[in-house]
């Protein structure tokens, strides 16, 4: 993927990897957070967040559009980051907002892909089906 959608997948990588610094340096210093506990505006909060929460996605659809809005339907689990046991699993929808190829808005949906989609703008239609090489 290229553009707003490999500035994503490359975010999710990192995350997968608990590569904080990666993670970190795909995103504005300004990065808007949003999750369960509130919105954060600031990049550091990702280093210890990836510590304690042991989260990995595998994603299974992509959504993208116009002014850099992505969504990114995911199986997601949260591990014990000492021991690795699995806590828990769902599926969930992450929206992501990218401007001159940093992530500047991100915030997950445990909800579900419509409330993501909505948030963004975007619709089903948006759906990537073919991805590059």
């Amino acid at each position: 993927m290229t553009g707003q959608l490999g500035v994503v997948e490359a975010w999710l990588d990192a995350v997968d990897r608990a590569d904080s610094a990666a993670a970190v340096a795909l995103c504005a210093p300004d990065l808007e957070v949003v999750g369960p506990r509130g919105t954060v505006r600031s990049r550091d909060v990702l280093g210890p967040w990836m510590a304690r929460a042991g989260f990995t996605a595998r994603p299974l659809r992509w959504f993208c559009g116009a002014g850099g809005a992505v969504v990114v339907e995911q199986e997601a689990t949260w591990a014990d980051p000492a021991t690795g046991a699995e806590l828990g699993r769902a599926v969930v929808a992450s929206r992501f907002l990218v401007a001159d190829g940093v992530i500047t808005h991100l915030q997950r949906h445990d909800v579900g892909l419509p409330a993501a989609l909505a948030a963004a703008g975007l619709r089903r239609t948006d759906e990537v089906t073919a991805r590059a090489g």
